[in-house]
């Protein structure tokens, strides 16, 4: 049987990291935490419940997921975000997977939990995620703040396995609010540094066509009252990303 360290990123997340570490257990070999100089209870918190924990200065998501990887015991990892956990399927899913690793990654669906409401439309579900991987062959891409693990060119077998993530994200509608400001910051940011333009289209139309695919056609307003909050919060973060890249572009972005 394999070694597995589980892998997790923090920074205030003490109401949490523990019941994300307490999913783990006899699962993970090692749970290590980089945490970004909390100054809540999250080390303390980890830190009771056994966690391995180390500190470094948030670099961006894609670069602080790296480093943890590279900071673990072992090389086969289970990356898990704070605010996740794992639900008994996966749990099960992992536990086989450990006994006869036959993939380079595994990928799970998650679930999420919207102000309490479990999320099953608006293309949040079944949200395809691998996390079970070797270091060996894969890593951590993509455009900050949105990270995605991808195959190196040693690796390019992965397999789908039951379970869900259960993702534990808004609290609040306010929360998701505060979180598209700041992350449609940094996703513009990061279209800036690589030079991107903003155009009308992907301002004003892109929106409305990300509302469009979300709530008709991934069926959001199944979800309710919290299906058409999450789908218009959503085609609104599409339209900030690109209305703070055009303020970039113009010299016209104060923070």
């Amino acid at each position: 049987m394999i070694k597995l360290s589980a892998v997790i990123i923090t920074y205030n997340e003490e109401r949490n990291i523990g019941r994300c570490i307490d999913s783990l257990n006899g699962i993970a070999d090692e749970v290590f935490i980089l945490d970004s100089f909390s100054n809540d209870r999250t080390v303390e918190i980890a830190k009771a419940k056994g966690a391995r924990v180390a500190e470094h200065a948030f670099a961006g998501y894609i670069e602080q997921k790296n480093l943890a990887t590279q900071l673990a015991e072992f090389d086969h990892i289970l990356s898990l975000d704070a605010d996740e956990a794992l639900d008994d399927a996966m749990r099960q899913s992992v536990l086989a997977a450990k006994q006869h690793w036959a993939a380079d990654a595994y990928s799970f669906n998650r679930l999420t939990n919207y102000c309490g409401k479990w999320i099953r439309h608006c293309g949040w579900y079944p949200d395809r995620k691998l996390r079970l991987f070797d270091r060996r062959k894969c890593s951590w891409k993509g455009v900050n703040p949105h990270d995605r693990l991808e195959f190196d060119s040693a690796g390019s077998l992965s397999t789908h396995l039951d379970g869900d993530i259960l993702h534990y994200s808004y609290y609040t509608i306010d929360e998701h609010r505060r979180q598209t400001e700041r992350f449609t910051t940094i996703a513009a940011r990061a279209l800036f540094k690589k030079g991107k333009k903003d155009s009308v289209i992907k301002r004003f139309l892109s929106p409305v066509a990300k509302f469009l695919k979300d709530y008709i056609f991934n069926l959001g307003f199944l979800d309710g009252y919290y299906g058409w909050t999450i789908c218009r919060i959503s085609a609104y973060a599409t339209y900030l990303k690109y209305h703070k890249l055009s303020l970039m572009n113009r010299g016209k972005w104060h923070e």
